[in-house]
Parts: C-alpha cells; structure tokens; sequence
C-alpha cells in the first residue's frame, strides 16, 4: 500500500516544492523590463501600461467567475432563481463598454508609441532629461546577419568585428542592418527592439545605452542549424575605455576584404570573436546589393538599367542566368568562363557580328519604350533566321 502511494504524495509535493523555488527568481535579471537603453525602456513601459490596462478587464472577470459559482451554488437556498431572464440593458452595456474603451485606449496608446519609437526615426534623447542636441553625430554601425555568426562594420573608423559590438555609452548609435542569406531577426533586449536583416534589403535601427555595461544580443528569428549559437556580446563602454577597444582591433593586422568576406560567410556555428584593422569601404553596400562576388552585376545597376527601358531582348546574348539564391551557384565558377550563374556586371550591347553567329536571337530594331529617346531615323532592323542561322536587311513593319 505504501508503495502505491508514494508516486501519489510526490505528486502532490511537485507543486509545493515549485511554489518554494519562486523567491529564488528574484535573482533573475528582466533585461526587457530594466534595460540599458531609453528606447527599449520605453517599449518596456509601454508593455506593462498594455498589460495594466488588459487586467482592467481580466481581474474582474476572474473575481465575478468566483462570485457567481459561490453564489448560485445548489446549497444556497438564498438565492435568486429566474430560469425565464434573458436580457439586462445595464449588463448589457456593462459588457461591452468596457472592453470597448479598453481597445480605445490600447489603440491610441499602440498609435502613439509606434511612431515615438520608429526605429527609422533618429534619437532625440539618450535618456529622461538628456537630450541629443546638433553637434552630436550618430556613431554608424553596419551590420550583416551571416550563418550564423554577426558582422559588425564600423565605416568611420575602419574596423570590424564579428560576434562583438561596442559602442560608446550616451552616444546615439546608427544601425544599418542586412544579410547574407536568410532572413535573420537583430535584437539587443537592453538597448532597442529587434528589427529584421534580410538579404538584398536595408533596415535601420536607432538607439544608446544610457549606463555601462556587457549585454547580449542575439537573433530572434529562426535561420537554421545554428540559430541557438547565433549570439553575440554588445558592449557600452566609456569614451576612454572604447577608443582603447577600437586600438585593440586596429592592432590585429587583419583585412576585411571582399575575398575575406566570401570566406567569413560560409556557414559556421559558434565563431569565436574576430578583429579586423581594415575593411573594404564599399564592402557593406556590396553586401545590400548582392554583388560582392567578383564580376557580378549589383542590384542598383541592374534597376538603372530596368529604369532606361532594359537592354533590349537582343541583349540577352550577354546576360548569365540569375540564380542567386540556387543551391551551389555561388562562386561556382569565375565570370570569364561562362560557369558563373549570374548577371555579368559588364553588359555592352552585342556588335553585329556576334548576332550573326548567335542564331535565333529577335530584332535589333531601336529601343522605344519608357524614358527612351527614340531615333528620328532608325536603321533597317537586323532578323536572324532562327532555322538557317542566317540573317538578312528586313523591311520594317509598323
């Protein structure tokens, strides 16, 4: 009998012994609700005064569910018996007032905070009482989400470093946020809300750490194997103690070019901290533009292309087939052999001679389309016979 009970009185100790451990939370540091940073201060505010207003009607939802079992219990002889209600005006308006005003009042709260704390908009304070007056530069910080590993870029001072960000402490800082591959999520729970990097876009984030002080930033959004692992330090550092942390990575002699870059974003998990003394100037916009790859088209130069009307179908002759995201088409081979599976980033219009020996290619008849300027006197438009491989002066067609 004894030993039938014991599963039982230990399953009625496991809650016991859950409420004991409780106080032992105190301890646990609520990074979300005391932050470093005024903006993530002021998103944590924003979360309680949300929650405060939520319980305005849950408490006394709870409180009447007790009330009313109590109350209409089958022992209480007391009390009223109406089997036939079915209508109160007052409760009526009781129940559908209330949450009504407490939607308004998350709405307009949510509308206010969601332009106050644009993470596009810059800064003007660093905290209660410490405004960001004009003399006060953002500190720029570039960042690439890799797999699964982060890139930070620091322009102005010319160095980088991977897995470790510092920033000096009540100066506003800039993000330029992208990425390699997947879609990945940039958070810093002390400093601002997390924001997405994603490849071939831009995203910015503005914040400052108002106290000194090592703090963790990770990915919030799932991106593969190495997610978990996808963390990094972010450092608030005095002015004297971050112009000695940029001296230590100058003093690292590495370079972060391009070559360096392709290697660095191969997918990798639990990457120690890098320093870099050097990096590439345009290396982060190569990065946004998908074209860090030697020879590769960028985006913007692609899209001015597309804006004057494209190169015309005959001069798909020169274009690579796009395949960016494809399974091992990156870097399978250089841009001069043919291998290489994109966009060639020099494009010049074909010469006759290479249409002739390219059969089944269309009219090289002028372009006319949007933003053009057409020929007042446009030549004979070249065919190529797609079945003889020949080609010969066609009379235009209207």
């Amino acid at each position: 009998m004894s030993d039938f009970l014991r599963p039982l009185r230990l399953s009625k100790l496991r809650p016991l012994a859950a409420l004991a451990l409780l106080p032992l939370m105190a301890g646990c540091k609520m990074v979300v609700l005391d932050p470093a940073g005024d903006v993530a201060r002021q998103q944590g505010n924003l979360v309680i005064a949300s929650t405060l207003l939520m319980l305005v009607i849950i408490v006394p939802v709870m409180a009447l569910t007790i009330f009313f079992a109590w109350r209409y219990r089958a022992a209480n002889q007391e009390a009223t018996y109406k089997p036939d209600w079915d209508h109160s005006t007052q409760l009526e308006l009781v129940i559908w007032a209330a949450p009504l005003l407490i939607i308004i009042c998350l709405g307009a709260l949510t509308w206010v905070g969601t332009h106050l704390l644009d993470p596009y908009r810059p800064l003007a304070r660093t905290a209660p009482g410490r405004p960001v007056t004009a003399e006060v530069r953002p500190l720029d910080v570039q960042v690439v989400a890799l797999d699964w590993k982060w890139l930070f870029i620091y322009p102005e001072l010319g160095i980088a470093t991977v897995n470790e960000m510092a920033v000096p402490v009540d100066r506003p800082v800039r993000f330029r946020i992208s990425a390699s591959s997947v879609m990945n999520s940039f958070y810093i729970p002390a400093l601002a809300g997390q924001i997405y990097a994603m490849p071939g876009m831009e995203t910015r984030l503005h914040g400052a750490f108002d106290r000194t002080g090592d703090f963790t930033g990770f990915s919030a959004n799932y991106s593969g194997a190495g997610f978990s692992n996808m963390r990094f330090k972010a450092r608030s550092l005095s002015d004297r103690d971050f112009a000695a942390w940029v001296q230590g990575n100058r003093a690292s002699g590495a370079t972060l070019d391009r070559a360096t870059y392709l290697a660095l974003e191969r997918p990798s998990a639990k990457d120690p901290v890098r320093r870099f003394a050097a990096v590439d100037p345009n290396l982060f916009d190569a990065v946004v533009n998908l074209c860090v790859d030697p020879g590769k088209m960028c985006m913007h130069d692609m899209m001015a292309v597309d804006a004057r009307g494209g190169m015309g179908r005959g001069g798909i002759a020169n274009v690579r087939e796009l395949a960016y995201d494809k399974f091992g088409a990156r870097g399978t081979g250089p841009a001069s052999t043919g291998d290489s599976r994109y966009v060639a980033a020099i494009c010049a219009a074909p010469t006759e001679s290479a249409m002739r020996a390219s059969p089944g290619l269309p009219s090289m008849a002028p372009l006319r389309g949007a933003g053009l300027t057409p020929m007042r006197k446009p030549a004979p438009p070249i065919t190529l016979a797609a079945d003889t491989g020949t080609a010969g002066p066609q009379r235009p067609t209207s």
